[in-house]
Order: C-alpha cells, then sequence, then structure tokens
C-alpha cells in the first residue's frame, strides 16, 4: 500500500467502529445556481476564482452549526465507563479531494468568520496543493466536520463514513435537471442534487439530524436567507 492508501486504511477501520445512521434528502439548487452564475459573471474580469456551490453548502452548514452545536462535537471515549461529549467552538471543515495519490481531506479553518469568497478561495487552494502533493500537516489536522463532494465525480446518492474523532459528515450528489411542478402546478426545470448525512448514533439522534439537514436545505434553497444570517 502507498502512505494515502495505508493512512486510508487505519482511519477507515477506526471509523468503522461508529454506529452510522444515515438520512438523505433532495435540495434544490436552481436560485442558487442563477446567483452564483451572476457572481461569477460580475467577478470574471478581475480573474478571481469561480464561485462553486459547495462554498455556499460549507457556509450553509456552519450556520446551523450555531443552533445544532452537536454537529461539531467530539466523544472521548478514553474512560468507557463515563464517555464525554466536547463541544468545539471552531468550525474547521474538511473537504474531500480525489488526487492521484488517493483521497484526501485538507481541512478549511473557522469557515463561521469567512464569507463565502474566502472559503472558495480556500478550498481552491487546498484542492490545487492536495493535487500538487504540497500539502501541510496545518492544512491536514483539526478538523470537526468533513463534507464529500463526490458527486464532482459522479453518482446521486453515497453513504459516507464519518471521520474519527468527529460525529457527522455529509456527502454530496451529482446536481441534475429533474422535472418539477410549481405553486400553480405548472411543470417546470429545477436543478437538484442529494445531500446524505451520516452520524454518529451513540450521541445524535435522527430527528436532530433531520431538523439540522432541513435546515441547511432551507439555507441553500434561500441564499439572501443565509446572506442575513451570516455572522
Amino acid at each position: 500500500m502507498t502512505p494515502v492508501q495505508m493512512q486510508m486504511f487505519n482511519t477507515m477501520t477506526r471509523s468503522l467502529t461508529i454506529p452510522h445512521f444515515l438520512y438523505t434528502d433532495a435540495v434544490d439548487l436552481t436560485a442558487l445556481t442563477s446567483l452564483r452564475h451572476c457572481l461569477n459573471t460580475s467577478r470574471s474580469s478581475i480573474n478571481a476564482p469561480k464561485v462553486s456551490a459547495l462554498a455556499f453548502i460549507l457556509k450553509a452548514v456552519s450556520i446551523v452549526m450555531h443552533d445544532f452545536p452537536i454537529l461539531n462535537a467530539r466523544l472521548d471515549t478514553t474512560n468507557a465507563q463515563k464517555p464525554a461529549l466536547h463541544l468545539r467552538s471552531a468550525h474547521n471543515i474538511g473537504i474531500a479531494v480525489d488526487t492521484p495519490s488517493g483521497l484526501i481531506v485538507p481541512v478549511i479553518r473557522d469557515v463561521a468568520s469567512l464569507s463565502i469568497f474566502e472559503i472558495a478561495a480556500e478550498a481552491n487552494r487546498l484542492a490545487s496543493q492536495a493535487r500538487a502533493g504540497k500539502l501541510t500537516s496545518a492544512d491536514l489536522t483539526s478538523g470537526t466536520f468533513t463534507v464529500s463532494n463526490v458527486g464532482s465525480i459522479g453518482g446521486m446518492a453515497v453513504a459516507p463514513v464519518i471521520v474519527e474523532a468527529q460525529v457527522a459528515i455529509i456527502g454530496i450528489g451529482r446536481a441534475r435537471v429533474v422535472p418539477a411542478f410549481g405553486e400553480a402546478g405548472e411543470l417546470m426545470k429545477r436543478e437538484e442534487c442529494v445531500v446524505s448525512w451520516s452520524a454518529d448514533h451513540r450521541v445524535i439522534d435522527g430527528a436532530t439530524i433531520a431538523r439540522a439537514a432541513e435546515e441547511v436545505r432551507r439555507l441553500i434553497e434561500a441564499p439572501a436567507e443565509m446572506m442575513v444570517r451570516m455572522r
């Protein structure tokens, strides 16, 4: 095995001792795609990096973490008789990146304090450094939550595996245009993707994930509300 494969072997072996449960939901990206198109068009003259849907999803997750801090927790089982749950204040979100060496998960630090543009720039930087094999140890440590954008390769739904020392993870499926009905019953096109959540069932119940996922979905579908709630 390569060093990356050995790390994945060790990490996933430990991760699969966690009792997982899966929750999936379809998210309407139509309004977000329109907004991103306007932003990227207006910023093309300054050669700014394009803003992907991932940057908005990361921000939506961070906003919802303020209402559901357990999503950003760490479960300490050092004392098996008295396990402890530690709530972490910094939203350090890992993003899974496909590289020639294998899957690597660099971390965007303190997402709560970053703008959408700053998140997009950092995600682009980390992905480029990962594919070039130039990530530092600081880029790969201290993650508190993970987002896997498997849809950039393909597939609709995924059952992501929780990273050790975290209690939840989401996987984003490929965006696709589907037929839908408007408020008046008219047939229309809608762009949507499936967002899949895995959570540690020892500390998070299904109702909590359902409520958190619903809030994330609502912010992604109404990006104007996301802007209002940004801190």
